[in-house]
């Protein structure tokens, strides 16, 4: 089955609002086996807008149109719809009493054009909202058919996974079930290039997805039900277990890197500091986001000036004097003399040039020097970044995720050995 998605909305055209709906429901209509080959932003026009509806219908079986479903004169999306389908309109009675009960809890006057939210297409199946007061439509005619949905996110999402998703579901008459492998610590080109062979692959197919310092696979499968979907699957994520080995930090699409890293910290009772100096506690940040890390996580300093480094951490006036703030000598007496500090088993520090000023020719803007001690253990990496300032941060705090989580795996992995 084909889908087009059409978002209405003059705002969305003048880049007022972002076109989050979009992006959500382009990815939930792959992930129940719908293709979708357009996606179409028209504004508040009847007339383009009836255009826009009758091309999606020549080239789609299914159009989902979001937006425009308001009380007010330039909410026309269900009229045009109507329009197109050659349907008449009339007073749907169960969502004039939701709507008229929505104001009546709220204590708000209701005002006349409001009722124009409950008017529904002659057949249309109508959808209650339950976050607002416009309800979605569902519109069939000689084979084709068009969702309505409301605009704001708060609303659209929620009907969208409550109702609209079974309904495609019973449409399609199989399952589509992914999982995703999240690999740190290689990137996209270079994953892409030890997996040609699978991407060949029917069914279950495996697609990449470039995220900060990671790359995502993700392996999809269609077949009559999740279980013979799952079976579909099973061996190619073990094919590339096989191939990835510990670069691959999860399955779960719940799990995140500094997931991952806490739940390391977690499994091996180790506490953690961190210390930043061009990434300005975007680590700390970004490991505190994660629930349960309060029983790692000890401290996080923000070490920006020379003499922060040296009053924080101890680092030698002579290193910084001979090496400079920026140099691999400088991250190494920082993670150090962060572990010292907080009395941590693990340390990870930051130090670079987010730019857009200070490189030159011997350190360019986005040189970023990071060392993690693992137990007194220490390895100091150097990166070298591009992008403007906020990219350069949030791919600094991306590497030394992985870079403590490869340091951790590969100190417990030589404690084994050595036994």
């Amino acid at each position: 089955m084909v889908v087009e998605l059409i978002s209405v909305g003059t705002e969305l055209l003048l880049g007022n609002i972002v076109n989050t709906n979009a992006a959500f429901l382009a990815e939930r209509c792959a992930a129940l086996g719908l293709s979708c080959y357009y996606q179409t932003v028209v504004g508040d026009n009847p007339g383009r807008l009836l255009e826009t509806i009758r091309t999606g219908l020549s080239r789609a079986d299914l159009l989902i149109l979001t937006g425009g479903l308001g009380p007010t004169g330039d909410d026309l999306t269900k009229e045009t719809a109507a329009q197109a389908f050659d349907l008449p309109l009339h007073m749907d009675e169960h969502s004039l009493e939701r709507i008229e009960a929505y104001f009546r809890e709220r204590r708000i006057a209701m005002t006349e054009n409001n009722r124009k939210q409950a008017m529904a297409p002659e057949g249309a199946i109508v959808v209650d909202n339950d976050n607002g007061t416009a309800p979605g439509l569902i519109l069939e005619k000689d084979g084709k058919r068009m969702i309505l949905l409301p605009g704001p996110p708060n609303e659209c999402r929620p009907m969208f996974e409550k109702s609209i998703a079974p309904y495609l579901r019973e449409l399609s008459g199989t399952v589509i079930f992914s999982r995703t492998v999240k690999i740190c610590g290689q990137g996209e080109s270079g994953v892409e290039s030890r997996i040609k062979d699978l991407e060949q692959l029917e069914n279950p197919t495996v697609a990449p997805y470039a995220k900060s310092g990671e790359v995502h696979l993700r392996v999809t499968a269609r077949a009559a039900d999740e279980k013979e979907a799952k079976k579909l699957i099973k061996p190619v994520v073990k094919e590339l277990k096989n191939r990835f080995g510990s670069d691959i930090y999860t399955t779960q699409e719940d799990v995140t890197l500094e997931g991952s890293v806490a739940e390391l910290l977690l499994a091996n009772g180790l506490s953690v500091s961190t210390i930043e100096s061009c990434t300005g506690g975007l680590l700390a940040g970004r490991l505190v986001n994660v629930p349960g890390v309060s029983e790692v996580f000890k401290s996080g300093y923000i070490t920006y000036s020379n003499k922060a480094k040296r009053r924080i951490a101890g680092v030698k006036k002579s290193t910084l004097e001979k090496y400079g703030a920026v140099s691999g000598q400088t991250a190494c007496e920082m993670a150090k003399g962060c572990a010292q500090q907080a009395k941590a088993d693990v340390a990870i520090s930051v130090t670079g040039i987010a730019g857009p000023d200070g490189g030159s020719a011997e350190k360019p803007v986005g040189l970023v020097y990071m060392a993690c001690s693992v137990c007194g253990t220490v390895q100091v990496k150097e990166f070298r970044f591009q992008g403007n300032r906020a990219k350069i941060r949030e791919s600094a705090v991306s590497a030394a995720l992985t870079l403590m989580r490869q340091c951790i795996l590969a100190y417990y992995s030589e404690k084994t050995f050595g036994k």
